[in-house]
């Protein structure tokens, strides 16, 4: 499967927004896209087509998924009886990753998906290493026992960023509870998916 590996900053600037969680950005110091064409490109007036193309990227970007596992995504959540868009974000909101990183367990979600594909996690017992594994209410996810004296969660309880509303986290045992399904206010407010909808649904 592709993987971006180049610098993370530069997907900043391009989407204009910060794309990975806790992590900070300077976006202010060249508010303008990258490349040799930011500056007098960031002046055009973008077409529809830009402005569906750059929502479907910065949630592809956000989320650190390939286009085939977005295309997918898209699929099943147009699939469902609720609006496209909300049910889009609900299945991304709801991947193994992101679920460790709105718990409060890493400072961003690529380093949440770092942390499930070393198999830091268990899911209701059983060691997952599959970042795009979806999560359901009532599941609970524990760091593995060999695990928890690891550096990486020493200083979980002094962290300013807590769970979602929708988490219950146990910072001190390294354990959490997918209580319910995230509710429409509670997804990724960043993204217009409506615009990604009509993207896909040409």
């Amino acid at each position: 499967m592709s993987k971006y590996t180049g610098p993370k900053y530069k997907q900043c600037r391009r989407e204009g927004i910060n794309l990975f969680g806790n992590e900070k950005f300077n976006l202010k110091k060249k508010n303008y896209a990258p490349g040799i064409h930011g500056p007098k490109g960031s002046f055009a007036k973008p077409s529809e087509y830009s402005k569906q193309l750059r929502e479907k990227q910065k949630l592809k970007r956000m989320f650190g998924i390939t286009e085939r596992q977005m295309v997918n995504y898209y699929k099943k959540a147009s699939a469902k009886k609720e609006i496209t868009g909300n049910a889009l974000l609900g299945l991304l909101e709801t991947r193994l990753d992101n679920v460790v990183f709105k718990a409060g367990f890493s400072k961003s979600r690529p380093q949440a998906r770092q942390m499930v594909g070393h198999g830091l996690f268990k899911v209701n017992g059983r060691r997952v290493t599959v970042p795009s594994h979806q999560i359901k209410a009532g599941d609970k996810l524990e760091v593995l026992e060999r695990r928890k004296s690891s550096a990486l969660f020493a200083e979980l309880a002094k962290q300013k960023f807590g769970p979602a509303k929708w988490i219950k986290a146990d910072f001190a045992k390294l354990n959490a509870e997918i209580t319910r399904e995230p509710e429409m206010e509670e997804l990724e407010k960043a993204v217009q998916t409506n615009l990604v909808v009509e993207f896909y649904s040409k």
